[in-house]
């Protein structure tokens, strides 16, 4: 399984940008797909995860209201919007995959593990 990960780049406090993760898998569908996110000197941070069947998402709670996880299987694709932006949320964000569990085609199972991960695409917010 391949992740790339783009959409990342340089936005004002305040603005939006939105991330999207391609992965090379022949049933995108069976894939649980999580976002994290590493700033210079820290560790990396769960953002948010989505379900197999988009029916469930799960939000770091310091995101919830200004990060969105969308995904389209049709492109075997996951999307974050991430409106509002702060100079805080400065990192290398990151895509990641596994193979879903019967429970999790239709939950997000938190603090999972992660089998695949993406190379990273780089936001920087400007103050």
């Amino acid at each position: 399984v391949q992740l790339q990960a783009f959409g990342g780049g340089l936005v004002q406090t305040g603005g939006s940008l939105r991330l999207s993760c391609t992965a090379s898998v022949r049933t995108f569908s069976n894939y649980v797909m999580g976002w994290f996110r590493q700033a210079p000197g820290k560790e990396r941070e769960f953002v948010a995860a989505i379900s197999g069947s988009a029916d469930s998402t799960y939000y770091a709670d310091s995101l919830k209201g200004r990060f969105t996880i969308s995904r389209d299987d049709a492109k075997n694709t996951v999307y974050l919007q991430m409106d509002s932006l702060k100079p805080e949320d400065t990192a290398v964000y990151y895509c990641a995959a596994a193979p879903l569990s019967p429970i999790e085609q239709c939950t997000v199972v938190p603090d999972r593990p992660y089998d695949y991960w993406g190379q990273g695409t780089q936001v920087t917010v400007s103050s």
